[in-house]
């Protein structure tokens, strides 16, 4: 998760689901041309760091939330992973995201059936053999055994999230925290699960801590460029202090549109094709 981003899909969204933004459940309605912009101009710091950005569009089954096309898929060394929303309304997305695996020659090496369900934003890989997946109300048991069935080469490592706000409120587990380097992650120790952070001090991973006024902004949603190089959403000045003093390159987009209002940080709006 922290190699050169090489190659990235992106969906772009349409004003048509921008109007239906009760239907994603977003805290406020977005303005549709600064939604687009902001959105535009995300792709445009991917490129600058040398990232090929696949772009695809939402659509009326999709729905607004597909412009976070991280959690309806997982993409593995032998494919994507097909994996199945615990937000009802999202449902219908990993189908969208197969259409655009198969335009650029993505196989689909996997799929999630009912009654599992898991999210994108629950997982994060320590290394290519090592899954983190966060247990919350967005991924289920039967999801956690689904994907340690589909990597049967890979240890898949539960740990359960806090209720925090409850089932209406969206807390995946990288929203608490996200990776920088193969030794270097950033997050908010409060909502982490006490096994994961003995887990990164066992295996020496230090730890940027987001303060507490920064978590509700997407302070630990961090998404890595490179190793020690992140893009991060705008308006988190001591984040991104503290990430400069570990020596993070820490880059920021503009997303009062596109991220406060879906809840969704810079990885939520990317699924990463290609890193090497």
């Amino acid at each position: 998760m922290t190699a050169p981003l090489r190659r990235v899909l992106v969906v772009a969204p349409r004003p048509e689901e921008a109007e239906r933004w009760r239907d994603a459940g977003w805290k406020a309605p977005p303005d549709p041309g600064r939604l687009a912009a902001e959105h535009e101009a995300f792709r445009g710091e991917l490129e600058a760091a040398g990232a090929e950005v696949v772009v695809a569009e939402t659509t009326a089954v999709s729905g607004l939330d597909a412009v976070y096309p991280y959690d309806p898929a997982l993409v593995t060394d032998r494919g994507a992973l097909l994996l199945r929303p615990g937000k009802e309304s999202r449902r219908a997305e990993p189908e969208a995201l197969a259409a655009a695996f198969a335009a650029e020659g993505i196989p689909i090496a996997g799929t999630v059936e009912a009654p599992a369900t898991v999210e994108g934003g629950d997982t994060l890989w320590l290394d290519s053999g090592t899954l983190v997946v966060g247990r919350s109300y967005r991924t289920n048991d039967a999801g956690v055994a689904a994907l340690a069935a589909l990597l049967p080469a890979v240890d898949v490592l539960p740990f359960d999230l806090p209720h925090h706000r409850g089932r209406d409120e969206l807390l995946h587990l990288l929203s608490v925290i996200s990776p920088l380097d193969v030794d270097l992650a950033v997050g908010y120790p409060p909502l982490m699960p006490v096994r994961l952070v003995e887990l990164l001090r066992e295996l020496e991973i230090g730890l940027v801590e987001v303060p507490d006024e920064e978590l509700p902004s997407q302070g630990p949603n961090v998404l890595a460029l490179a190793p020690r190089v992140a893009l991060a959403l705008e308006g988190n000045p001591e984040t991104r202090r503290r990430m400069e003093r570990a020596g993070v390159d820490v880059r920021v987009y503009r997303g009062e549109e596109l991220s406060l209002k879906g809840e969704g940080g810079p990885t939520c709006l990317t699924r990463p094709i290609l890193r090497r």
